[in-house]
């Protein structure tokens, strides 16, 4: 039982060192400039960061459209992820509780690949016409919505998918934090006179707070860590630009774009080097979000003040 317990520690070394063994020739090379440095393109005069052809290579664009599709998704799917889960945890009858927490469990079932070709042949098409001009037409002046991109590609599209990849996971925890608060801080602040919306907000939110925190962050490394999905949407472009609606790219996506096409060593490396960036960073994101949910949980239950 203790082999089998310790061998998952050995597989997460053995994947760390192998990624940090492939990703050598290019840490040589770029050192920690691979992460923020840009090119200047002698052909066209302006600034590139990912060059296979002439050897130069740059992280910072995937870095970007991987954090910005990320936190934007993170932005549409909490408050609908912590509105379904207080629904079905403090107000939804007891016949309906069952069949739509099983529904709302189930879009995490769905595969990543599936979700992509949903996004491509109805999502797309309706943020194309109908979302997008909105955007444009209401929020343009900001900057962030741009109307360089007809495609209906980009940092918008990949966001919305990933919200409803994330929404079951953050969902699916936050009624779980809320479900271990006890019952008698329920009737507590109830009996002090307070509303059935005071005693949620401040009887029930406030004491799982920490938790529906570590929700978000493990919502936030699966949004991370998705490859699939996000790569037929986002558009593939490693730039950097200020609109929201424009193409980008995301580590993930560029690894499994490039890796079977890579037709030199460094290229590889590069790309493997991203690999273990993300790597180390799910990592993290993960095991923050877990002692969170953990500190809720089991660690430090709520108790009536």
């Amino acid at each position: 039982m203790a082999f089998c317990a310790f061998s998952i520690f050995g597989m997460v070394l053995l994947i760390a060192l192998e990624l940090v063994r492939q990703s050598s020739l290019a840490w040589d090379k770029f050192h920690f400039a691979f992460f923020f440095k840009s090119y200047l393109d002698t052909y066209t005069g302006q600034r590139s960061y990912w060059d296979p052809v002439n050897g130069q290579f740059s992280a910072l664009p995937f870095i970007y459209g991987t954090l910005v599709s990320s936190f934007l998704a993170l932005l549409i799917a909490v408050p609908l992820a912590t509105g379904v889960a207080v629904f079905l945890t403090e107000m939804c009858p007891r016949l309906l509780r069952g069949p739509l927490a099983f529904l709302t469990e189930l879009l995490a079932a769905i595969p990543s690949i599936i979700y992509g070709l949903w996004a491509v042949f109805v999502l797309v098409p309706i943020l194309r016409e109908h979302v997008n001009p909105l955007l444009i037409h209401w929020l343009g002046w900001t900057g962030l919505f741009g109307d360089d991109n007809p495609t209906g590609l980009g940092f918008v599209a990949a966001a919305v998918i990933l919200a409803i990849m994330i929404l079951p996971i953050i969902s699916s925890l936050t009624r779980e934090v809320m479900t271990a608060v006890p019952h008698s801080q329920r009737e507590a602040v109830l009996a002090l006179g307070a509303t059935r919306w005071e005693m949620i907000r401040t009887g029930v939110l406030r004491n799982a707070r920490i938790g529906i925190v570590g929700a978000i962050i493990l919502g936030l490394g699966r949004a991370l860590g998705e490859t699939m999905a996000v790569t037929m949407v986002i558009g593939n472009t490693p730039e950097i630009h200020r609109s929201l609606l424009s193409n980008g790219a995301s580590m993930a996506a560029v690894i499994a774009n490039e890796y079977a096409e890579a037709t030199s060593d460094l290229h590889r490396a590069a790309l493997t080097e991203i690999g273990l960036a993300l790597f180390v960073v799910t990592i993290l994101v993960n095991a923050l979000a877990r002692l969170l949910v953990w500190a809720v949980t089991r660690g430090a239950p709520a108790h009536t003040h």
